[in-house]
């Protein structure tokens, strides 16, 4: 294999992976905006089947309230048992969530 053949054999999969990880965020990101607003819809029609207002303080109409519930899930303490192994606690639940994308 010559020095030219190796190069575009590197090229040609940087670019194959940038390719899949754009689609794959491109993807994604509409994905989770969607379900946020499925969840939103839900908890508005459960709360007038329960007769009460649902939620409406984020946002006109509460359309802000997926928002709020997603910044709310990222700055969450994380809480790891005081004998739990660190490294393997934070680990586990991210290569779970790697192998669910890998398809």
């Amino acid at each position: 294999m010559t020095h030219f053949d190796l190069v575009s054999t590197i090229t040609f999969f940087k670019n194959n992976v940038s390719y899949v990880l754009s689609l794959s965020i491109l993807t994604l990101i509409p994905l989770l905006i969607s379900i946020a607003f499925f969840t939103l819809a839900e908890r508005k029609i459960m709360a007038s089947i329960q007769r009460r207002r649902g939620p409406n303080v984020v946002g006109v109409w509460g359309l802000l309230q997926p928002f709020a519930d997603g910044i709310k899930a990222i700055i969450k303490e994380i809480i790891i048992p005081y004998q739990a192994n660190r490294f393997l606690f934070i680990l586990a639940p991210s290569i779970t969530f790697i192998l669910s994308l890998m398809n």
